[in-house]
């Protein structure tokens, strides 16, 4: 069995040293960068299928590296911060990153959150949803709007899509977080803003005035045909 492929960047080598350790025990394969440069020409060089980033890097950000592979990959990125600003991490799952774990981090989370976000990015046998005109093609994991395709990270196809399982129910924030994220989370609100607004910006026609994921305050979030139920 091919070993799956994580790209590491991090320019403190006592972290690289015990990522190397731990990753390649639990039998990834493994490559190594310690500026944002090197991790671009590296995951060019070789794609992986898995990113896991620091934030503060010494010739720039792990944002402006997420975003930058936003460009061309929606492999799972899992950002390292040492950052106390609850804004730095926003900013990074903002770029595209799909989850963050703060140093310093236990071994076995990180393992667990890495395991979590391949399984998100893994191949689905599932059928076609159809809303309106928003279709999620589950197997494929692709998605369209109005026959435009749209690219999503693999959070945002995994938020989209239990919107589209559950067309028409309301969803509250601890059900959306356990189900996308999973049961460690607990009530991380600031994900869902995030992802959601994200997901608006992708597939509707006005962001700032939804017609398919509606917020009901104070609860969660709904997707809805606009075409069978206009909202005035």
């Amino acid at each position: 069995m091919t070993k799956q492929h994580v790209l590491v960047v991090d320019d403190e080598p006592q972290i690289l040293r015990a990522l190397q350790t731990n990753l390649r025990g639990a039998g990834y394969d493994m490559t190594t960068a310690a500026t944002a440069e090197g991790a671009l020409a590296a995951a060019a060089i070789r794609p992986p299928e898995a990113v896991i980033l620091d934030l503060i890097l010494p010739d720039g950000s792990g944002t402006a590296v997420a975003r930058e592979l936003r460009r061309w990959t929606t492999v799972p990125i899992l950002v390292l911060s040492a950052v106390g600003d609850e804004h730095e991490k926003v900013a990074a799952l903002d770029a595209g990153a799909d989850d963050y774990v703060t140093k310093p981090f236990g071994m076995d989370e990180l393992l667990a959150r890495l395991r979590a976000a391949l399984r998100r990015a893994g191949p689905s046998t599932e059928p076609v949803l159809t809303v309106g005109e928003l279709v999620v093609d589950l197997e494929r994991r692709a998605v369209t709007i109005a026959g435009r395709e749209v690219t999503l990270t693999p959070i945002e196809f995994d938020l989209l899509r239990l919107f589209a399982q559950n067309e028409g129910k309301l969803l509250t924030h601890p059900m959306i977080l356990r189900e996308v994220w999973g049961p460690a989370y607990g009530d991380e609100s600031h994900y869902l803003h995030v992802y959601v607004s994200q997901l608006r910006r992708k597939i509707e026609p006005d962001p700032a005035r939804p017609r398919y994921i509606l917020t009901e305050t104070g609860a969660g979030y709904r997707l809805v045909n606009p075409l069978a139920s206009p909202r005035s």
